[in-house]
């Protein structure tokens, strides 16, 4: 824990569900079939190369996902205080980030949990799985 309290990257939820940057939209689409899933990551070697949410893919979106991502306003770097972080989700209106390595490698997603007080961990999305059967 940082000085001031937890940061980003003790919070985040280190295995979070990722596509291979060569990945299509159909695929991408399959994966937003699941209404637990809000953000994609797409990755090549480890690197973040892309975020997918629902809204990127329009109805007429075909071929590579990674054509609708985007990154900006999508990262935050691991060593910012958590709580910083929730204040930045809350004012702009999100409730996910992926967190990357000064270097571009993924470390994992931040996910401010429902009620907007807290952030989802490992366990939680584990304990999620178990209950519908993955």
């Amino acid at each position: 824990m940082g000085e001031t309290g937890p940061t980003v990257g003790d919070v985040v939820v280190r295995l979070p569900k990722t596509l291979p940057v060569d990945s299509s939209v159909e695929q991408a689409r399959d994966c937003f079939a699941d209404d637990h899933v809000h953000m994609l990551l797409l990755t090549e070697s480890g690197h973040l190369m892309g975020t997918l949410v629902r809204g990127d893919l329009g109805a007429d979106a075909v071929g590579l996902a990674l054509t609708y991502s985007r990154m900006a306003g999508r990262t935050i770097p691991a060593d910012l205080p958590a709580e910083d972080a929730r204040l930045l989700l809350l004012a702009r209106g999100q409730r996910r980030l992926a967190v990357v390595a000064d270097d571009g490698t993924l470390v994992g997603l931040l996910c401010l949990k429902r009620r907007l007080t807290g952030f989802c961990s490992d366990a939680d999305v584990a304990a999620r799985a178990v209950e519908r059967g993955v």
